[in-house]
């Protein structure tokens, strides 16, 4: 253990001397190094930041989750056929009702519907671009309803249809200044809905996706009432189904909603299926399938500097064996061993890589404090272990032959050079 401590001491006092010495070359020969690092971890400082952040804005899709629609997502495809999918009927609250009645493999079940570009009022003040939602009781254990001041719906609201409200933090803030919404009475389409709670505040979406800021609950039966659902034309609704955790990849609730559904819709065993299950987490997938792409971009970037400053470094390292040839023959007579030599050299070529990998991550570092509006740049300790190791490897590949030629050196001839 004495004899590794002390090897890398030794190598690391080389490296460091060779660094003070030669500073300019060094310096040049690091700089590719630096460059390709810092491509390379930018762009994937970039893309995980702009991943995490359209993730965040789909957060509202829900997880483990099989959404029955009219419209298959179509995510990819080249040819959608709409107008096939354009005569299917749209999901239904009697079908919602046999659903939650017969289905065994999951967890819970809700039905929705959204109409956007709503405004609400309360006395002369007003509330503009707006989403409703109109859901059911159990719709808030399949998608996360953070309720801030008040309370969420009672059973008997929901089954009877009554005019109350849930108001997100943005429409509080417009309506609501200075005073607390719940118990008051606002207008929606001419309607009068007492608000009996409000959302926290969830802060701008990324992809410009409303957010739950500028979003109204209301009974589903109550918003039925207001606009036109369950025909084709009408307003789709959705039917969401929260799947079991022990099913992994929801293979039995997919099996079973589809035969329930062709139960109810009466379709014969050889026609088509007239609704489409879709599942939320392949948008996220198609999302990380498309930044895949971009990362691979990133490597073809990046990778033409970190090999310039490979070939650097390759450099440094033959002149260095080169000026050192006397003190490499000197510590051989000594009784230095060849893993000694070889094991300096490469200490070097790789402290000097990963010097300037660091160097290339400070300055993504740097590049995070920069303000770009809701896109948050984090650098994850991830892609600076990424940085740190790719670095290192180039330090390993560069160094390895000078670091060779140097551990096969006759100890006589290098002390005579």
């Amino acid at each position: 253990m004495a004899l590794i401590v002390r090897l890398i001491l030794e190598s690391f006092r080389f490296a460091w001397n060779a660094l003070r010495t030669n500073l300019l070359r060094t310096v040049l020969s690091l700089l590719g190094v630096t460059i390709g690092i810092f491509a390379i971890i930018s762009v994937f400082t970039l893309v995980d930041s702009l991943e995490n952040s359209i993730k965040d804005s789909l957060s509202f899709l829900g997880t483990n989750n099989i959404n029955v629609d009219k419209w298959p997502y179509g995510i990819g495809e080249e040819q959608y056929p709409w107008w096939k999918y354009l005569q299917r009927p749209n999901p239904t609250y009697d079908e919602y009702r046999f659903l939650a009645a017969n289905v065994t493999n999951a967890q819970d079940i809700t039905i929705f519907a959204r109409r956007g570009g709503v405004t609400a009022k309360y006395k002369s003040s007003s509330s503009t671009d707006l989403e409703i939602f109109g859901v059911v009781y159990d719709h808030s254990y399949v998608y996360e309803i953070p309720i801030e001041s008040g309370r969420y719906f009672t059973m008997d609201e929901i089954s009877s249809g009554r005019n109350v409200a849930i108001i997100g933090y943005r429409i509080k803030n417009d309506l609501f200044p200075n005073e607390d919404p719940v118990g008051k009475e606002i207008k929606i389409k001419g309607l009068k809905f007492y608000v009996i709670g409000t959302i926290k505040e969830e802060g701008e979406s990324f992809m410009g996706i409303t957010s739950h800021d500028e979003q109204i609950y209301l009974p589903f039966k109550t918003f039925s009432k207001m606009y036109r659902i369950d025909r084709m034309w009408g307003i789709q609704p959705t039917i969401t189904v929260k799947g079991l955790e022990d099913d992994i990849g929801l293979v039995e609730l997919e099996s079973e909603l589809r035969g329930l559904m062709r139960i109810k819709r009466g379709l014969k065993p050889k026609e088509e299926d007239s609704f489409a299950l879709n599942r939320p987490e392949a948008i996220t997938n198609f999302i990380g399938s498309a930044f895949d792409v971009i990362g691979l971009a990133g490597w073809f970037i990046g990778g033409f500097s970190i090999l310039v400053g490979g070939f650097g470094i390759a450099n440094i390292m033959f002149v260095s064996v080169r000026e050192r040839t006397n003190i490499i023959g000197i510590q051989k007579s000594l009784g230095a061993k060849n893993y000694f030599i070889l094991f300096q050299f490469l200490f070097e070529a790789i402290f000097l890589s990963v010097l300037g990998g660091c160097i290339g991550i400070f300055l993504v570092y740097l590049l995070s404090f920069i303000s770009l509006g809701s896109l948050d740049l984090v650098l994850t300790t991830s892609n600076v272990l990424l940085g740190i190791g790719v670095s290192a490897s180039v330090g390993v590949i560069s160094g390895i032959v000078p670091a060779a030629m140097a551990s096969r050196l006759d100890p006589v001839i290098a002390i005579r050079s």
